[in-house]
């Protein structure tokens, strides 16, 4: 047991290490703007009631310094409040071509993608732009994002983000996207192009979508933004993390439904990336150093092992959170990094066992390969099964 946790610490280091060096060469990319380049897109906005401080979210994608884009706004439910919102925001940006698509026509589990499937048809444009509704941007987004589309290889790019939060469950929830998350994702960027993409932003050519089956091809999958990254990148097509960082705005938020956010998360990871989320046991150094402790009975040895490690854990977390995404929360709240690793590696083993999610108010089960089950239309297939055993056992 102690050369195993030995062997963790030591894992859980290294992996700390590349991060740091990840973070500073993502840091050091160059950031320069043709601005020149800048075809016309269309911004297709899923929205779904609510969100903390709703308006301005909206708005400050209506305020692009751009010269030819379009917004979709798309609400399933009549009787969303969301729709007086965009209504107002409507009224206040005449010049701005907006328009509201409100449609409850559902192509899949994933009601997300159906809400973004009713929207397609009007769209103008080739460069389609996916962002969630929570999610704030400053006027040069749009010709920022689009740089790495001079390319025709490249099919999607997207970006990371920083959350902006209010409350214990989402300040824990801001430190897990800022100083953990994001810097797996930094170190995967490294090591090889990435196959996904992140719900903050999704830019990708409308022709890109097609050849992937469109929105019909990812509406049954819980990792919606996931898939948009993974198929085109299997189709052959790049994708490009942005250099840009958009801001998340998570609001006030309690523990519980935090929690409950990162097990569904958890589950999320664990369907679309198996091995990778089997080996996020090597970079619990935080957990290993302090077992490790234990086991040895306080011994030097057991400490030392613990300072180098949870070190190297404070510097990354600083580095990727504070220094490369700016992020007010981790400034602030810097200490809760050792909290949060302990109760994240509680998520990763409960997430290991179960596949069944409660999402939006619906109770569904994931399946192997990531696919999204109503438990209603589950427990009716079980009925029938069970029927048809029934009729051929008398």
């Amino acid at each position: 047991m102690i050369w195993l946790l030995g062997c963790l610490c030591l894992s859980a280091t290294i992996y700390y290490c590349y991060a740091i060096y990840a973070a500073i060469a993502f840091s050091r990319q160059p950031h320069t703007i043709n601005h020149e380049f800048h075809p016309p897109v269309t911004i297709l906005k899923p929205l779904c009631g609510l969100d903390s401080d709703a308006n301005n979210n909206l708005v400050s994608f209506c305020l692009q310094d751009y010269p030819n884009f379009q917004i979709i706004f798309c609400v399933r439910d009549r009787q969303d409040p969301i729709i007086e919102v965009v209504e107002k925001v409507i009224q206040q940006f005449p010049n701005v071509d907006i328009s509201l698509v409100v449609s409850d026509r559902v192509i899949g589990a994933n009601l997300k993608v159906s809400n973004l499937a009713n929207a397609l048809a009007q769209a103008k444009h080739e460069i389609l732009l996916i962002a969630d509704s929570d999610i704030h941007v400053n006027a040069d987004y749009l010709q920022t994002v689009v740089q790495p589309l001079q390319d025709e290889s490249v099919g999607v790019v997207t970006c990371l983000y920083r959350s902006l939060a209010e409350g214990w469950g989402a300040i824990l929830e801001a430190i897990s996207t800022a100083t953990d998350f994001h810097a797996g994702v930094l170190v995967s960027n490294q090591l090889a192009p990435i196959k996904f993409a992140f719900g903050s932003t999704i830019v990708i050519r409308k022709s890109v979508l097609e050849e992937i089956g469109s929105f019909a091809a990812i509406a049954d999958y819980l990792a919606d933004d996931f898939q948009l990254g993974h198929l085109p990148a299997k189709a052959g097509y790049k994708v490009i993390l942005s250099n840009y960082i958009v801001e998340h705005v998570l609001g006030n938020s309690t523990i519980a439904n935090s929690l409950h956010r990162q097990i569904r998360w958890a589950h999320n990871i664990k369907i679309s990336r198996t091995w990778g989320y089997l080996g996020l046991i090597f970079t619990y150094g935080t957990v290993s150093s302090l077992l490790f402790v234990i086991i040895t009975k306080g011994s030097i040895l057991g400490w030392s092992y613990l300072a180098i490690v949870w070190t190297m854990r404070l510097v990354m977390g600083w580095l990727v959170g504070a220094i490369v995404l700016d992020d007010v929360v981790t400034k602030k709240y810097f200490w809760l990094i050792p909290l949060w690793d302990l109760l994240h590696f509680v998520i990763w083993c409960f997430a290991l066992v179960g596949g069944t999610i409660e999402w939006r108010g619906q109770q569904l089960r994931l399946t192997k390969d990531g696919k999204l089950i109503p438990l209603e239309q589950d427990a009716e297939f079980v009925s029938s099964q069970w029927s048809v055993v029934r009729m051929f056992g008398r």
